[in-house]
């Protein structure tokens, strides 16, 4: 197949260029996007058959940057790529809650989707091309999809909304939304903000989608052109529709009447589910049981789904017996453990997250060093979802993506209200002690109650709650439901996360499984979102409400101040020798960075008395000398002329031996100054062309009594023609060189030529 190429034209002016059938041409499907000299490849590849027993999408999507991409060097030993970052396992995870919903339900091949950016420009955002190269992939190839898709970032830049904005335009951003859709409906939403209006986010949505429909016209060409339109046969279940109907009959009046018991206590309404399909099981006959069963599991999760659906839709019923805008019981408690410089319970119904805080310097901040982003990180949010928070029996095994993905809505959803002269390096940490819907907004509201207790001055406390979706497309019912359950998420047609102040939302993340929602049900959402949003920051102010006026006592002190960019060097010393001594002698940690101000400095320290001191000694190092000024110095070397006085940290000054006493002194061995003598001088000239330093000991005592200034030394009159008399021992008593003399020339550095000593 020759190369086929397609081209997006982004409403600034932009391309966006699509290319099929000239790399990875082995992959099912492979498709090389081009913006600017960001180039990404994405290929797709899925087995023809599913693995025995499995009855799920099996779909795994990597998202990979090559350090050479951006013309770098890996970091540390290997100097080779390694573990994914977090931004690579985000930038997936956005990828993977678009498409997994598009695959055909019953299509169960393991499918693996690889998207790799070979070369960067640091201008375009590679992660708001990841989606459309990935959908463009499967598109021009046969694998079944319900597709295409296309994801657009959405930013309003100085009041104007911009498609894919550039790394420059970002910074600018009040608004930053990555949008997920098909021509027909939105799939996913995550984003954050400025305490924006419900109204202005329904807004953003409406522009990222219609930009998105251009999209998914323009990869349906391109599959066209490919002659990738004709999609492969399958058979991946195996069904017995007597079967499923006999389940549906016999199991359906009894999963309703669980489903409208109403019970809070999620393991009885679980077990009393399991006992109807285990009944069944048990009707069976034993030469087909074992056989069958597999199905009726199937079968019997799509009655229980049904039955749950249609008790909230017919008589808005919830599983927990609340009513749909009802939100669960809330608890929540501040300086819950002694350790921490911050801590708080949030307990709201079956969800329980415990969240820490640690107050630390600049010696903690986080080091970035992903292919595209450099730079270090003051505010860090980590999320935590032990097993045994949800009852299952399994070791922990380090971070997965939930865990970062969670942790990185909570983190924007905070960040923003996070105030920006904060002298600390702050870590949140979330660990979830009990799970049943939205752990995620457990640690908005849990960090909040946290950083409040730690008394960080947040500009205004956030809170966060998660909101579903049931609908019925054939009657047109549908219901919204606040504070939702996790077996209302897994049954339901959306999970919409909302977070943010009174003044506004400042993060969201969305998932829609169903087709067709409009923006009206999308409005009702937010708007019901809302009022459960202020319903829990009204308990989280009765809880706290202010943050502590002083930090715990146990919380490391900071005092920062700048100085001047061409000290810094002199703070730091040769090898880092002079601030290695301040934190030795004063016992604080410093730390010095170059800003446009200047040098800011951080001193932190647990008591007082040692910041304190190392004030003292980078003031003394960072001061400018002053003329008359007294300073207690260190004699660092003699000379027949005087001694050489350190009176400030690297500035020395000549203490003259005629500067020593009021008295005459034959030499400096009568003075009694040695090496390492602690003085005190006064600075009584600075030489504005040298920069040299006059320092005097007898300015600083008392003149004695009759004491005559003597007079300087007076040379003799000049004779007739401009010479002066000769005094014994001049040049001019030397005999004239004899002609012819043998005498050679003068050597080098002898007298005519020797520097004089200005001293």
């Amino acid at each position: 197949m020759n190369p086929i190429k397609k081209t997006i034209t982004l409403p600034d002016g932009r391309e966006i260029t699509l290319e099929t059938g000239k790399l990875a041409k082995q992959a099912d499907g492979a498709v090389e996007l081009r913006m600017g000299n960001t180039m990404l490849l994405a290929t797709i590849v899925s087995a023809k058959e599913a693995g025995e027993g499995v009855d799920f999408m099996p779909l795994t999507v990597d998202y990979k940057e090559k350090f050479s991409s951006a013309g770098r060097f890996p970091g540390g030993f290997l100097k080779r790529e390694g573990r994914a970052s977090d931004y690579e396992v985000l930038t997936s995870r956005l990828v993977d809650r678009v498409m997994r919903p598009l695959f055909p339900d019953n299509y169960h091949a393991e499918t693996f989707v690889n998207i790799t950016m070979f070369s960067a420009d640091g201008e375009e955002m590679p992660d708001a091309l990841a989606g459309l190269a990935a959908s463009a992939a499967i598109t021009c190839s046969d694998i079944p999809f319900n597709g295409p898709i296309s994801e657009v970032r959405v930013a309003r830049v100085d009041g104007q909304f911009v498609i894919d904005p550039t790394f420059k335009q970002l910074e600018r951003a009040d608004m930053e939304l990555m949008v997920g859709a098909t021509a027909e409906n939105i799939m996913m939403v995550e984003g954050e903000m400025n305490e924006v209006s419900e109204a202005e986010l329904l807004e953003a949505l409406k522009f990222a989608h219609e930009e998105i429909k251009k999209h998914c016209a323009v990869q349906l060409e391109l599959a066209e052109a490919a002659g990738k339109t004709v999609k492969r046969e399958y058979n991946h279940e195996v069904n017995d529709e007597d079967l499923r109907k006999d389940v549906h009959d016999k199991c359906y009046d009894k999963a309703y009447a669980v489903a409208k018991a109403g019970c809070a206590d999620k393991h009885w309404r679980q077990d009393s589910f399991d006992a109807i399909c285990d009944e069944y099981i048990e009707s069976l006959p034993e030469e087909t049981r074992d056989e069958k069963t597999p199905l009726v599991k199937r079968y019997y999760h799509d009655v229980e789904r049904e039955a749950v659906r249609r008790c909230i839709l017919d008589e808005g019923i919830r599983l927990d017996g609340r009513k749909t805008t009802e939100i669960r019981p809330i608890w929540c408690e501040v300086d819950y453990v002694p350790g921490p410089h911050g801590s708080a319970v949030f307990t709201r119904g079956e969800t329980q997250s415990l969240a820490t805080v640690t107050l630390g310097t600049k010696l903690d901040e986080k080091i970035l060093d992903d292919v595209l982003n450099q730079g270090r990180e003051r505010f860090l949010l980590h999320y935590n979802f032990p097993p045994f928070s949800t009852g299952e029996a399994r070791p922990t095994r380090g971070v997965g993506r939930r865990e970062i993905g969670h942790g990185n809505l909570a983190h924007r959803a905070i960040k923003r209200m996070f105030p920006d002269d904060f002298p600390y390096v702050c870590r949140v940490v979330s660990d979830i002690l009990e799970s049943n819907g939205s752990s995620s907004m457990a640690t908005v509201c849990a960090g909040t109650l946290a950083l409040l207790d730690a008394g960080v001055k947040m500009r205004r406390p956030v809170s966060g709650i998660a909101m579903g979706l049931i609908t019925d497309n054939a009657t047109g019912q549908y219901a919204i439901l606040s504070d939702i359950l996790g077996d209302e998420d897994h049954l339901g047609d959306m999970d919409f996360k909302v977070t943010g102040t009174r003044e506004g939302i400042t993060a969201t993340q969305m998932d829609i499984k169903c087709d067709g929602l409009s923006y009206e049900v999308l409005e009702r959402a937010l708007n019901q979102a809302r009022e459960g949003r202020l319903h829990i920051l009204d308990i989280i102010e009765e809880t706290i409400p202010a943050p502590r006026e002083d930090y715990k006592p146990h919380v490391p002190r900071i005092v920062t101040m700048t100085i001047p960019k061409e000290l810094i060097g002199a703070v730091i010393g040769p090898g880092g020798k002079i601030i290695q001594g301040i934190q030795e002698a004063s016992g604080a940690t410093v730390s010095i960075d170059e800003i446009a101000e200047g040098g800011y400095i951080e001193v932190a320290a647990p008591d007082k008395a040692s910041i304190d001191k190392a004030l003292e000694m980078i003031n003394a190092i960072v001061e400018l000398p002053e003329e008359g000024k007294t300073y207690t110095g260190k004699v660092q070397t003699i000379q027949d002329f005087g001694a050489f006085v350190e009176f400030m940290p690297n500035r020395d000054g000549l203490l003259h031996i005629s500067e020593i006493s009021w008295e005459r002194l034959p030499d400096m061995e009568a003075s009694g100054l040695k090496e390492g003598d602690q003085v005190t001088v006064k600075l009584i000239e600075i030489d504005k062309k040298t920069g040299k330093y006059r320092l005097s000991m007898r300015a600083l005592q008392p003149k004695p009594e009759g004491y005559v200034e003597p007079e300087p030394r007076q040379r003799g009159p000049r004779r007739e023609g401009g010479d002066r008399p000769r005094r014994d021992g001049d040049r001019g008593d030397r005999r004239p060189r004899r002609e012819g003399s043998d005498r050679g020339p003068r050597r080098e550095g002898d007298r005519g030529e020797r520097p004089r000593n200005r001293e």
